[in-house]
């Protein structure tokens, strides 16, 4: 797993950099997270005892599938003449791209960058990361970084005087996910079987931060 909340404020520290276009920094934030949700095809797989490898870190992190998806969103926005679309599209290429290439760097894990043409990259190939860390304390810090995530949301909407309407539900949903770190940092060293109740959580918990920076696009797209 690659924490999906460090990839939010990864894509909100480039702020600054992205021009101010109609729904190309909700793009890139959306895109920075949206590849983890290739864990939906691992949970299916795992439930339905079906072989998970390949799954994970291949078509959604593949420059290939990315360049396809920014031009189908490209050829609709053209086609029915709503600029905002090709920018949601090119944004969305520029988050999942920086992801892909954030895993490389920071994860100690491969990535089929080129799926299907050519094999894993892995920058960190003969390294094992720790045991204490490896599977352990990286699946709970999940939960951990998308409250950090929804904190920094919320600093901002304060800042800048956006999506006030939203910010008790947002403030419940940030102590959801500190109440799930604190959860699975005790069951993963304590319980095998915590990967079942672990996929759950993450899901919801990543279709959640999706589902929020959409809610709270007007605070995504200040530009600093």
């Amino acid at each position: 797993m690659a924490q999906a909340g460090i990839h939010g404020l990864v894509s909100m520290a480039v702020r600054k950099l992205t021009p101010k276009k109609e729904w190309l920094m909700l793009g890139i934030v959306l895109g920075n997270m949206l590849p983890d949700m290739d864990a939906l095809a691992v949970a299916y797989a795992t439930l339905s005892g079906l072989d998970t490898h390949g799954l994970h870190r291949t078509f959604s992190h593949s420059i290939v599938v990315i360049f396809g998806f920014a031009l189908v969103f490209y050829l609709i926005s053209a086609l029915l003449k709503r600029p905002r679309i090709g920018n949601l599209g090119v944004g969305l290429g520029i988050g999942m791209t920086m992801h892909a290439l954030l895993d490389l760097i920071i994860w100690f894990r491969g990535v089929e960058l080129f799926w299907p043409f050519y094999g894993e990259v892995n920058f960190w190939g003969g390294y094992t990361p720790p045991a204490w860390w490896y599977n352990k304390f990286e699946m709970a810090a999940e939960f951990l970084f998308i409250a950090l995530f929804f904190l920094f949301l919320a600093s901002l909407a304060r800042k800048e005087k956006t999506n006030g309407d939203f910010l008790k539900t947002l403030r419940n949903w940030t102590w959801v996910q500190f109440s799930f770190f604190l959860i699975f940092l005790v069951l993963v060293y304590i319980w095998d079987g915590y990967y079942i109740p672990f996929g759950a959580a993450y899901i919801f918990s990543l279709s959640l931060a999706l589902g929020i920076t959409i809610r709270m696009r007007k605070t995504v797209e200040v530009i600093a």
